[in-house]
């Protein structure tokens, strides 16, 4: 094995942290000696041991000498004390003799200081092994530590017709299993999903993560409803199962005992948030309250008016696009954004770096959002 396939067995435990570490990154480390793996280790959850710690405790575990060995850790090691000691410090004093590193650090508290430390040691660091890959598993973290708002995707998915329903509103379902499970994968990695209240009222969704083939089902988000005029039934499932799953009703209604009582009564949180210029939860205002308290992302995922609304106030990071081979029709079928929609085809919402993935029968169109060649 080589440097990148040793960094793509890193890659696999730092997944295991997925929607448990936020609003850490993911990272996975590997220490190696004379061909062989001699112990593995990642970040499991927020507060917990970093991955380079996790692994050396394995090896120490297990009896095993590292020094001198090579570690592989998908991320640059950190150089400050958090609610961890710093890992550059932890590998010196381990004795580790070489470290390969999949991404930079952006955090300013680290960026390219712990690979300095490192090397001040007399340490072998060698960089950007895998870094697409590395990047990519920790677009969110990427993101949050640079802006402090969340990173924000809006998911949809709809028919080679573009309609995210039929005439009668049915939408279930549109796409097969494989795009379904890569929905739950992602719910099961972001800290928040958020929907609008019609969306509450008409399809009554759990906004979970279920994946029956792990033990833990899977992390579930936070839910978020944007209920401008706080009208969710409070029958929902969302309302009735909040003292399980954390859930945050977004209203304009000024606060009072009165209104929220019944919400809160039920294990909601009920958070004011001032309306936009349609009378509407200010989306951008939204966002920003939940990056102030540590969420670092939101997985958006209905409805039309919804997307519109998070397009228009530049908050969206990233597109995915679920497109199934079938074709509903109807004039009043609904489509995945609504609003008034741009005037001029320049005036468009343009995705960046997309990519195309099957999955099953269906195609997942993902690309980033390009706020700044458009012409508003």
């Amino acid at each position: 094995m080589d440097d990148r396939e040793y960094m793509s067995v890193a890659l696999d435990h730092a997944k295991q942290g997925a929607g448990k570490v936020n609003p850490n990154p993911m990272v996975g480390a590997v220490i190696v000696r004379d061909g062989r793996i001699i112990a593995t280790g990642h970040h499991d959850h927020f507060g917990g041991w970093h991955a380079e710690r996790a692994a050396l405790e394995a090896a120490k575990r297990d009896g095993v000498d590292v020094r001198g060995a090579t570690i592989y850790v998908t991320l640059e090691p950190c150089c400050h004390q958090g609610k961890q000691p710093p890992c550059s410090q932890t590998l010196i004093d381990a004795g580790i003799g070489r470290v390969v590193i999949g991404s930079a650090d952006p955090n300013p508290l680290v960026s390219g200081k712990g690979v300095r430390q490192l090397r001040d040691a007399g340490i072998e660091v060698v960089e950007g092994v895998l870094r697409d890959e590395c990047d990519a598993l920790n677009e969110i973290f990427m993101h949050y530590i640079v802006s402090h708002n969340p990173f924000v995707l809006l998911k949809y998915a709809m028919t080679l017709d573009g309609r995210i329903a039929t005439r009668t509103g049915a939408s279930r379902w549109i796409t097969g299993e494989q795009a379904r499970r890569r929905v739950h994968e992602d719910r099961g990695r972001f800290a928040s999903i958020l929907v609008g209240v019609g969306t509450v009222i008409a399809d009554d969704p759990r906004l979970t993560c279920r994946l029956d083939d792990r033990e833990d089902g899977g992390h579930d988000p936070i839910r978020i409803v944007c209920d401008s005029r706080l009208r969710t039934p409070l029958g929902a499932a969302v309302v009735r199962t909040a003292h399980d799953v954390p859930t945050i009703i977004a209203t304009c209604v000024p606060w009072s005992d009165d209104a929220a009582k019944p919400y809160t009564d039920a294990g909601c949180e009920v958070l004011t948030i001032d309306a936009d210029d349609e009378g509407h939860v200010d989306i951008a205002a939204l966002t920003s309250a939940l990056g102030a308290r540590g969420v670092d992302s939101v997985m958006i995922e209905g409805g039309a008016g919804i997307a519109w609304a998070a397009l228009r106030a530049r908050v969206v990071t990233k597109v995915d696009a679920y497109v199934a081979p079938k074709i509903f029709g109807g004039a009043d079928a609904p489509a995945p954004v609504g609003g008034v929609g741009v005037a001029t085809p320049d005036a468009c919402f343009r995705l960046t770096n997309t990519t195309v993935t099957s999955l099953g029968d269906d195609l997942l169109i993902e690309g980033g959002v390009d706020y700044v060649h458009r012409n508003s």
